[in-house]
């Protein structure tokens, strides 16, 4: 088995564990101060976990330069603005519509991934990222109670489009993290992803630390005071980002992505057997095409 299906798996747990763990945050932080938890109490096991590759693991430190500043903050900031769009989204009535389409991330990782950095896909691949695609889709709608006809009429809604920017986004924020660690052309997956991660987590904790203190002040005190679950969303985070990061400088983004669908799975299992929540036919189908999506990826590799 390549090493990346492991480690994105891995990653795909702790980011599922990281989002129910911020549902207990749920009223007592706005959507934008769960959102930073996950940076500021992230920061500090980052810095650790680079410096203790470097130190334990006898890696030394990258050279640093402009090109990897520069899509570190690309990605930093398109994660970010990727929250305060899906924010804007939920602010229009008809907003399921938009919140489908912004599940086209994979597709469009794997556009941007060729278009930026130059991954290719094969037949099979590209075929598996498709299906998963759809299957996340038909989840969407099969929990917004959005129907197929009211997708295709709504295509060319101002919803829509904020949908298919959400998805551009967090899909842009991948290739840019990825770009970073392949611009440090350092011999050694592991430091390179524990330096590019320690150094967008910075800088995405001081950016969204300065817009919190002069528009939400009251919001950075409320993370502090309720430090308890924001600790441990912020190790799951980590943890997830660790090995998102990883798989990331090991592979095409657009396969780890694809892959990393499997947290919707792992959701899926929860709601039903955790949370005895009832299922409708559209997420069934829904995850059976992510699961089928996932099994060609796997295989057709």
């Amino acid at each position: 088995m390549e090493l990346w299906i492991p480690i994105t798996i891995f990653a795909a747990f702790m980011q599922n564990a990281r989002s129910v763990l911020q549902k207990h945050l749920k009223g007592r932080l706005t959507t934008l101060g769960a959102s930073y938890v996950r940076f500021l109490y992230a920061m500090p096991f980052a810095l650790i976990y680079a410096g203790a590759v470097h130190e334990i693991g006898g890696y030394p430190w990258p050279t640093v330069h402009a090109e990897f500043l520069i899509y570190c903050l690309l990605g930093g900031i398109s994660q970010i603005l990727f929250t305060a769009v899906l924010l804007w989204l939920f602010q229009f009535r008809n907003f399921a519509v938009g919140t489908t389409y912004s599940k086209t991330e994979t597709v469009q990782v794997a556009l941007l991934g060729w278009l930026v950095i130059g991954d290719e896909l094969g037949l099979v691949p590209l075929i598996a990222i498709v299906v998963s695609a759809v299957g996340v889709m038909a989840l969407s709608v099969g929990q917004t109670k959005v129907s197929v006809g009211r997708l295709f009429t709504g295509l060319i809604e101002k919803p829509t489009l904020i949908g298919l920017l959400c998805g551009a986004l967090l899909g842009s924020s991948v290739v840019f993290f990825r770009k970073a660690a392949l611009t440090l052309d350092y011999d050694g997956f592991v430091m390179a992803a524990a330096f590019t991660l320690a150094v967008s987590v910075v800088m995405q904790t001081v950016i969204m630390g300065v817009y919190l203190a002069i528009y939400e002040r009251r919001t950075l005190v409320d993370v502090l005071v309720h430090w308890k679950w924001s600790l441990a969303v912020g190790v799951c985070g980590v943890l997830g980002s660790i090995g998102w990061f990883t798989a990331f400088t090991l592979q095409n983004a657009a396969y780890v992505r694809a892959l990393g669908q499997i947290e919707l799975v792992f959701t899926f299992i929860a709601s039903v057997f955790i949370f005895r929540e009832t299922t409708n036919r559209a997420e069934i189908v829904g995850i059976v095409l992510v699961v089928a999506g996932i099994v060609l990826l796997v295989l057709g590799r």
